[in-house]
């Protein structure tokens, strides 16, 4: 499907603005699309005031403000020849780029040399970079594995355990009693934003409500199996339903994504028919929708209008992620996990770790910190039938 014109600008607002100055060369191989195109997406963008265009750079209209300095740890010596810290996320990562942007911040100002490496979208894409990372004197590492699959997960839990320096996750949870279960993480409350988004519809009369919801990530299956118990358990909720929000939000063939997609349509891995929201909704009888991630929220949103189902109105939406959920048309109400501190937090934490001789200071840290809901109006209270006369 073709992005829409007016989409993709506010994918690039929300990227300028969450990172600061950023080459329209790098914007173009984000989003996928020509150079050509992004600069004139950036001239367009700078003519209504919405950001400024240098060359070949667009920037903010006001600079990002950063976090407090942060020094450097005692132990760590800023200037000294220890290695870098590598930052290993996966490319096109929109989500997760502000993650990675709240490590910088941390360790840029304790005065820590940075490596980036960016995973393509290939499976087992982490574990070569790592070792490149290792064999150039990393002595530190922040990683957040793309992990589309429950198999591609566990495949690199063996390796990842054994990197032999201080190691932080962000934004991944491995699963409990893994070989990772003991690596310091630090993550998002996946579970609680959920709650966050079924709670605000509920409490607006809702009760029966969908979950389209991407399968190809480690947030998406928590957001997916929050959902299925909360819902199953909440006494405000008469009917629930899960299914994918587009059809390349599985994790794709091969061995690393085989099995099952649960609360999938019908159909093979490779050709997951499209999600008619507007017909699920009148089949179910819903009237509120809660949608992962923000791209396939706005898309569908834009369906829906497109079926003469207007939101709020005929169908409340609450989006999951709140990278792009404000820029709409319609601006979403939306659960957004504390991206920028989740790396800010995993700096934080790797920086205690390398301020001790052996790099192992106290007890494993599992840190969660927990999203916020964003009302912004794309949900809104039932009105009540009022009942009939004689």
């Amino acid at each position: 499907m073709r992005e829409p014109v007016e989409l993709r600008r506010q994918r690039i607002l929300a990227v300028v603005e969450s990172r600061g100055a950023v080459k329209v060369s790098a914007l173009a191989d984000e989003l996928a699309v020509s150079v050509v195109t992004v600069r004139r997406d950036v001239e367009e963008l700078a003519r209504a005031g919405r950001l400024r265009r240098g060359h070949g750079v667009a920037r903010p209209v006001r600079d990002p403000a950063g976090p407090p300095a942060v020094p450097a740890p005692r132990g760590v010596d800023p200037a000294g020849d220890g290695g870098a810290v590598a930052l290993v996320v996966p490319e096109r990562h929109s989500y997760l780029y502000e993650t990675l942007h709240g490590a910088r911040t941390v360790l840029e100002e304790a005065g820590i040399r940075i490596a980036l490496y960016l995973a393509p979208q290939s499976a087992d894409a982490e574990r070569p970079l790592v070792e490149r990372a290792l064999a150039d004197g990393a002595r530190g590492l922040l990683i957040a594995p793309r992990w589309r699959s429950v198999r591609s997960e566990e495949l690199d839990y063996g390796w990842l355990a054994d990197t032999g320096v201080p190691t932080v996750l962000m934004e991944r949870r491995p699963r409990p009693g893994s070989t990772l279960h003991a690596l310091d993480s630090v993550c998002s409350d996946h579970w609680y934003g959920t709650h966050l988004a079924v709670e605000h519809l509920v409490s607006l009369g809702h009760r029966r409500i969908v979950l389209a919801a991407r399968d190809d990530s480690p947030t998406a299956r928590t957001v997916r199996a929050a959902f299925a118990e909360i819902a199953a358990a909440h006494p405000g909720v008469d009917d629930w339903t899960v299914v994918l929000s587009s059809p390349d939000a599985v994790p794709g063939p091969g061995p690393s994504g085989a099995g099952p997609v649960p609360g999938a349509p019908s159909g093979s891995r490779d050709h997951v028919p499209d999600l008619d929201l507007a017909e699920l909704l009148r089949e179910r009888g819903a009237t509120a929708a809660v949608l992962h991630g923000d791209v396939d929220a706005l898309m569908l949103v834009q369906r829906l209008a497109g079926s003469g189902v207007q939101v709020p109105r005929d169908c409340s939406v609450v989006a999951y992620d709140d990278v792009v959920a404000a820029l709409g048309s319609t601006p979403l109400t939306a659960v957004a996990p504390p991206r920028a501190e989740i790396g800010r937090a995993a700096a934080e934490l790797l920086l205690h770790r390398l301020s001790g001789a052996t790099g192992a200071l106290g007890p494993v840290r599992r840190t969660q910190v927990l999203p916020e809901l964003k009302v912004r109006g794309s949900a809104q209270a039932i009105t009540p039938v009022s009942p009939a006369t004689n």
